[in-house]
């Protein structure tokens, strides 16, 4: 990284956000509500895949499938009953499952094994409207391509990974981060951490919510379901983006009334469900 920021951050205002997202209609149905696919969950990552497929549940996606490990399938679905969850060993299952789909989050403890990456390019083939976090960050750092049709959401470790610098780099500028990630990469960048960053080519917003109670596992995963469902719901990539970032971190300082140290990233799934409701 050798240059500064071209743009200026706004202030994310939750007002402006959340008219993004339409009232339900009083006949509305589960169909009207998208369906969203969400690929992970490598051996002994079980919970991450679950934390982020709830969480697509929660902003109000009318059916979230979930690929994951076949030993994971049946736990997944025992503790959220309302998930439908799918034993997956390759390719072939990912694009059965991606044709009743209207968008695709792939990443939460995937992991980097011969399974993940088949999963991750299957995910790609597909051509749908697709999230992607954590390990499928990873993945891509390792094979570089450009996609309008994605919303990368990289913690600073994996922006410098796909930047090709040290994270120090990143933290010294994190806008010029944003648009160099957008600039290689395309889609939405959205650069997680204090201050999340939102870019899609043009305008970069800045999120002033949250607080040091979300440096906690499974808060990222749960991000990512929630930008996923609000795109089923027939957001734009940004759009989604944008509410998504705000929302996860205004439920996370909801959350945090009862003390910031100790916040899980389940705390979050009751307040998003008020969040999005509310007018």
């Amino acid at each position: 990284m050798n240059q500064s920021a071209r743009t200026e951050p706004k202030i994310l205002s939750f007002k402006k956000v959340k008219a993004c997202l339409p009232a339900r209609k009083k006949d509305a149905h589960k169909g009207d509500a998208g369906h969203t696919l969400l690929i992970g969950g490598d051996a002994g990552f079980s919970g991450a895949i679950r934390l982020a497929s709830e969480a697509a549940l929660r902003v109000g996606s009318g059916l979230v499938s979930v690929a994951t490990r076949a030993e994971h399938a049946a736990s997944i679905t025992i503790a959220r009953p309302e998930l439908m969850c799918h034993g997956v060993s390759g390719r072939l299952d990912i694009k059965q499952l991606a044709k009743r789909c209207q968008v695709i989050a792939v990443g939460p403890g995937l992991g980097q094994s011969a399974w993940s990456n088949q999963l991750f390019e299957a995910a790609l083939e597909t051509n749908l409207p697709t999230v992607i976090d954590a390990d499928a960050l990873n993945l891509l750092s390792q094979q570089p391509r450009k996609n309008n049709h994605w919303v990368l959401t990289p913690h600073v470790g994996e922006a410098a990974r796909l930047l090709n610098c040290t994270t120090a780099e990143i933290q010294q500028d994190r806008a010029s981060a944003a648009e160099q990630l957008q600039e290689q990469y395309g889609g939405v960048v959205v650069l997680k951490g204090a201050g999340s960053l939102v870019f899609d080519g043009e305008e970069m917003f800045i999120c002033n919510a949250g607080n040091p109670g979300m440096a906690s596992g499974g808060m990222g995963d749960v991000l990512t379901g929630v930008i996923a469902g609000l795109i089923a719901q027939g957001l734009t990539l940004f759009e989604a983006a944008k509410l998504g970032v705000l929302v996860h971190a205004m439920a996370a300082d909801y959350a945090a009334k009862q003390g910031e140290r100790g916040l899980l990233a389940s705390d979050l799934m009751a307040p998003l469900r008020e969040l999005v409701n509310e007018n």
